[in-house]
């Protein structure tokens, strides 16, 4: 290993940096004006990597604005819904937290048979994943759709 590193090209040139007549700076050559060149090229990649990930973030910006001003609108438009919906995610949440105890006694009441028989392992995840899944999505959606945030844009009910 030492005699495949000794054997290697050196990236660095060495630099007199003794006082001189001028304040010329070294310049590159061969392997060097190799190198300076490919670093050149890499810095132009990434200055272009970066305009791209500014442009892409500013439509990404844009998109998730117009998305909000959207809900914005329609909660203001729909308020006792909105209200309905939020509601309706907090009973639901409460549900999803029961099931999910209830998952989690199961897991640790099976955890041999689930660990050791991959059909008892399946059978599991086919009677409790699904509805995890889609107990997640309606939570989601009611809460983006419920009248949470500014107080202003809440009407007071009696």
């Amino acid at each position: 290993m030492t005699n495949a590193r000794r054997s290697r090209e050196p990236f660095f040139s060495q630099i007199d940096v003794s006082h001189g007549g001028g304040s010329q700076l070294p310049t590159a050559t061969g392997t060097n004006a190799e190198l300076v060149a490919v670093l050149r090229e890499i810095l132009a990649a990434q200055d272009r990597q970066n305009e791209l990930l500014e442009e892409m973030v500013g439509q990404l910006n844009a998109a998730q604005k117009q998305r909000a001003n959207e809900l914005g609108q329609w909660k203001q438009a729909n308020p006792g819904l909105a209200r309905s919906c939020r509601i309706a995610a907090e009973a639901l949440s409460k549900v999803q937290t029961e099931y999910l105890a209830n998952l989690t006694d199961e897991i640790n009441e099976n955890f041999e048979t689930l660990r050791d028989g991959e059909f008892m392992l399946n059978e599991f995840v086919d009677r409790f994943g699904p509805r995890v899944a889609h107990l997640n999505g309606l939570l989601q959606v009611l809460s983006q759709l419920s009248a949470t945030g500014d107080p202003a844009n809440t009407p007071n009910t009696r």
